[in-house]
Order: structure tokens, then sequence, then C-alpha cells
């Protein structure tokens, strides 16, 4: 589509910095308060600065999280174009930099939508029970952290400290621990829920899961991120976004480093396809023996980790396609 009017816009908690790109110039810049109040003192503005047609109009921002929500919400209901890019995207796009302020960030923005005018892809918004889900997730991995925050200095202190002391501890933090742990089991609970009452994350759940090491923490993240497989539908491009995925680094005959994966892949996503890796390796016959095989072989066992990795991300996707569960018919030809 033609855009005429490109508008960069920089998000905080408190303020919304638009700037108005056309033919490449800054028309005009305006903050406002981050609500629809502010919103819609903005496109006043824009009415009465600019001759526009809202479907001639591409909205670019950052992710950031809730911060955008009222601005998503109101732009969607207006029909508007709006797309989403990651901040880093946009940095390493926009070449050398110099000097940043919310200003300077909403024009950087809204000369990045310009210049990938023919490239950006139209936001549009997940569904109301993804969102839920997507809510509920976050909410389980903040208690789990918060956990693991109280009772692993604890457990370590064990080793340093007397029982009598230790154990005084633990006395203190137990109604604590044990009403986080209360409540990351209702949490679980509720995600399930959920799960069970569409029909469509259902059957996504029941087929993720089928594959062994893969666990229902594993597979809620991966129908959030893939946004139920149509954002992302290749395994090999969720494998770069979640940063497992290999890449060269040669140049030339001089420069020959090692394949490696990038550090800019989704960490949580990474974090939980490693443990599933690790419960494969260990009760998958398959992937046993492959990753044996390949240790024997002198083989970095991180390495071979993330080969197992890689592996279950096309079992996932290859099942998702097929809409089947994962069957395992592999047998040891020695046996």
């Amino acid at each position: 589509m033609n855009y005429k009017q490109f508008i960069g816009i920089d998000i905080s908690k408190q303020w919304l910095d638009f700037a108005v790109v056309e033919l490449h110039q800054v028309v005009f810049h305006f903050q406002t308060e981050n609500s629809i109040q502010g919103i819609q003192s903005f496109m006043k503005q824009l009415k009465d600065k600019i001759s526009f047609d809202l479907k001639s109009v591409l909205f670019c921002m950052e992710h950031t999280g809730i911060y955008n929500a009222h601005l998503l919400d109101y732009l969607y209901k207006k029909q508007a174009n709006v797309c989403l890019e990651s901040g880093i995207q946009i940095k390493q796009s926009s070449g050398l930099q110099r000097g940043k302020n919310d200003k300077v960030d909403a024009i950087r923005i809204a000369q990045y939508a310009y210049k990938n005018r023919e490239e950006l892809k139209i936001w549009e918004p997940k569904r109301e029970i993804i969102q839920q889900l997507k809510h509920l997730t976050t909410l389980r991995s903040r208690l789990v952290g918060v956990l693991k925050q109280l009772k692993t200095p604890l457990k370590e202190a064990g080793e340093f400290v007397a029982k009598k002391i230790k154990k005084n501890s633990e006395n203190l933090c137990k109604s604590t621990v044990n009403a986080l742990e209360k409540d990351i089991k209702a949490v679980e609970q509720n995600i399930q829920k959920v799960i069970n009452s569409d029909s469509e994350l259902n059957r996504l759940f029941n087929i993720i899961t089928s594959i062994k090491g893969v666990g229902a923490v594993t597979a809620s993240e991966v129908i959030i991120t893939t946004n139920e497989f149509k954002d992302i539908t290749s395994p090999k491009k969720f494998a770069c976004y979640s940063g497992v995925a290999p890449f060269e680094h040669q140049s030339g005959s001089s420069i020959r480093g090692k394949t490696r994966v990038s550090k800019m892949g989704n960490k949580s996503v990474k974090t939980l396809l490693h443990l599933a890796a690790l419960v494969a390796s260990s009760y998958d016959e398959e992937l046993k023996c492959y990753y044996q095989r390949k240790v024997n072989e002198g083989k970095n066992k991180m390495l071979v980790l993330n080969a197992i990795r890689n592996k279950l991300i096309h079992r996932i996707f290859a099942c998702v396609k097929q809409n089947r569960l994962f069957i395992n018919n592999y047998q040891n030809v020695l046996a």
C-alpha cells in the first residue's frame, strides 16, 4: 500500500511522543500523556495540522509490553495501519546514532517506517484468550522467580552455616514458601482451565505435549510466542527466534569463527527448550542414543543439546502441520 504519512511513536509509562514524517521530512512532533484522552488530543492535532486519510497513514512503534495497550486498542478500533517492531531492529537499521531523547526516538521510528515501508508487516491483535494465557504464564514466571530467589540462598547457606541457623531461617520463611507454592499451583490450574476452554488451544496443547520432553509450560509458551502458529509458521524461523539456530561466522579466508547461536533470541523460550532437551535426552530412546553417540564421537555436550532443541522444534511444527500426536517409532537396531 502507498502510505503518505508515517507516524513514529516513542512510548513510556507516562508519555507518548508522536513524530509525523511525510516524504522523509518531519512535519511535526507532539507529546501527550499515555492515556485515551492523550491519544485523542494527538488525533485532533493531526487533523488540524495536515490533511490525511487514516488508510494512508502508517503508525509504527516498538514492543513495550503493557505500556502500548491504550494506543493499540484505540488504533485497532479506528482500523488504522499499525506495525510493531523490536527496539533492536529499529536501532540497528538506523546506522550510527548520536544523542537520544523521546522526541529523537519518535522521529527515528517514523523514519524507520518510511525506509522499510515495503517490508513492514501490519500488526493484528492476538485472540483475547491468547492474551489471557500470556498474562497467566507471565504471572507464573514471576512467582517462580520469587520462589527461586528465596529458596536458593537458603539451600546454599546450608553448606556454610550451622544447621541450627539454617533450620531457623527455613522456619521463618516456611509460610512464605508454602504460600508461593500454593499460588503457583493455582495459576497453573488456571492456565489449564483456559487451555481446556478453547478447542483450538486444547488441540495444539495436546499435540505439543505428546512429544516426549515437552511439558505444559513449554507447550503454553510455544503457543503464545507463535500466536497459535500464525505469526511463526516455520521451524527454522522459530529456532532463530528462540536463539537455537546456528549461524556461520566467517569472512574470506582469514576469518573463520565457530558456528554458533545468536545471543538475540528469546531467552525464556530458549531456557524452556533447553530443559525440554535435557529431559528428552534422558527419556526419549531415539534422542538418548543420538546424544550418547555424538558425545562419544567427541562432540561438545552443549552443542549436542542444542541439536536436540532443534529436533524438538521440528517435531512440534511437523505434528502441528499434520494435525497429529507424535508417535515415536524408534527401534534400537542393536537390540
